[in-house]
């Protein structure tokens, strides 16, 4: 990554205790101030890096009002995983390095009528059937069996083709960001390349942080009742958890735009950046929006691969309870992405703007009322699925009041507080999964090293990290979700 040496950190400008600002002054390039949304104490412990690189993206052309950095922000590519920013449309930018390789990479939550106690006897039967259906590492691949062009109408379709193919409901897709479909996507700007290491991957996890995860909703961990027992939501009860995205698909997309972007931005565009892995061209340009149309295809093959995902999660399920899906409440509470561009109405300068909204590792968080917030939700606000680390627990949230200040936006997880080398060097996954499951977490991984680079000690404390989203007010808690059963990519 474009890293560099000697980085100062930056003084902060305190706007409230959970919101800091890096002015334009600290680098004469910049168009915006850079926004922090954390607690002083995660703001302390984050790495130089970070500062770096949400400054390089408030110089980005067509940038508005703030580059903003979620609590759960760590170096990435281009933008720190946990960066947010807004273009205007017309005279902004588009850049894979603000919307990540792994596009739509997501959280989807689904509900049980199961309790604790119904599933306590089976768990290790569950874990390790899942882990049989739901293929997980690098390159694995799915039970889907596609032809090239049969993908193509995949990566068009999105959650509908899975749907209408019989691996999912009708609600499924009420229940879903955009109904599990980004209209306008073009197979025809899509790479051979990417079609190549796409067909064969519908309905796996993939590796690195991805997982699928059998969670407990305890009483204690309920914050808002009211909001819980609408949605759902009951003491004892079981639900999955699952965080996957668009695997190589979508990495090869976000590679060979990058490329494109590099041999035009400056010779076509005259658009000079402080980081190559900022690599950008105007959104409104012929580079721009082809782009944007092949990136819906990888949004749309998240989509598919998330969905027949939920397939094989209620085929195990009813399997091993003897009852079908229905009967077991094994319904969709939501799928959301957060990694993705998105073209938005939001108020700027008291006029209502069409903007295109970069989320990289981070998430939707839409108040009530807003057009993106599904009808079943729109009363409430947008369901915000947080995934924490394998032994801490994730979390439910709602869109909050405060969200139109970060363009509805808000975290998406803990945040890395390691490199992946560091933490293999730090933990043995074979006593880590031992350890686990004396503590009643049962967790099956493709590697031991895999599952070292995923440990608590990992990450940021998830309760700091959602405690600032929530006191900041840009999304509000519902309730926590503790792990059981864990199949690990």
């Amino acid at each position: 990554m474009g890293f560099r040496d000697n980085l100062q950190k930056p003084k902060l400008e305190r706007i409230n205790d959970y919101v800091w600002e890096i002015p334009k002054t600290f680098k004469k390039e910049m168009r915006v101030p850079a926004r922090i949304y954390a607690s002083k104490k995660i703001v302390d412990q984050m790495d130089l890096h970070v500062f770096d690189q949400i400054t390089n993206v408030a110089t980005l052309p067509g940038i508005i009002n703030h580059a903003f950095c979620m609590p759960d922000g760590h170096s990435g590519y281009g933008f720190p995983i946990g960066g947010v920013a807004a273009f205007d449309a017309t005279e902004g930018v588009i850049s894979p390095g603000g919307i990540g390789f792994d596009i739509n990479c997501g959280m989807r939550l689904v509900l049980t009528n199961l309790t604790l106690n119904d599933v306590k006897p089976h768990m290790k039967q569950l874990v390790d059937k899942l882990f049989d259906k739901v293929p997980a590492g690098v390159g694995s691949t799915g039970f889907v069996k596609l032809t090239k062009d049969q993908f193509r109408k995949v990566i068009v379709e999105g959650g509908e083709w899975a749907v209408n193919s019989g691996y999912g409901w009708d609600e499924d897709l009420k229940r879903t960001e955009l109904s599990g479909r980004a209209a306008g996507a073009d197979a025809s700007k899509v790479s051979s390349k990417a079609i190549d290491r796409g067909f064969s991957q519908i309905g796996t996890l993939g590796s690195g942080n991805h997982y699928l995860e059998i969670q407990v909703v305890k009483k204690e961990n309920i914050h808002d009742e009211m909001l819980a027992k609408k949605w759902g939501l009951f003491e004892n009860q079981i639900v999955i958890m699952f965080h996957c995205g668009s695997r190589g698909f979508g990495h090869q997309i976000g590679t060979d735009y990058l490329q494109t972007f590099l041999n035009v931005m400056e010779s076509k565009y005259k658009i000079k950046i402080l980081d190559r892995e900022l690599a950008c061209a105007p959104f409104a340009s012929p580079e721009g929006q082809d782009y944007f149309k092949a990136m819906k295809c990888a949004v749309n093959m998240s989509f598919a691969n998330r969905q027949v995902i939920l397939h094989r999660i209620r085929e195990v399920f009813s399997e091993t309870f003897k009852q079908d899906a229905e009967s077991l409440g094994l319904r969709q509470l939501f799928d959301v992405s957060h990694n993705r561009a998105s073209l938005e109405k939001h108020r700027i300068d008291g006029a209502t703007k069409e903007v295109v909204v970069h989320r990289k590792g981070a998430t939707g968080s839409y108040p009530s009322g807003r057009e993106e917030v599904p009808q079943e939700f729109r009363n409430e606000g947008s369901p915000v699925i947080i995934g924490g680390s394998m032994e801490t627990g994730s979390y439910l949230l709602v869109g909050g009041d405060k969200a139109p200040e970060t363009f509805c936006s808000t975290c998406h997880g803990s945040g890395r507080t390691m490199s992946r080398t560091q933490a293999r060097n730090m933990v043995r996954g074979d006593k880590l999964q031992k350890e686990m499951e004396a503590r009643g977490i049962y967790v099956r991984s493709v590697s031991f090293s895999g599952l070292a680079e995923e440990s608590g000690a990992s990450y940021k404390d998830i309760d700091e990290v959602i405690r600032s989203v929530h006191e900041a007010g840009i999304s509000k808690r519902v309730t926590k979700l503790i792990p059981l059963g864990n199949v690990k990519g």
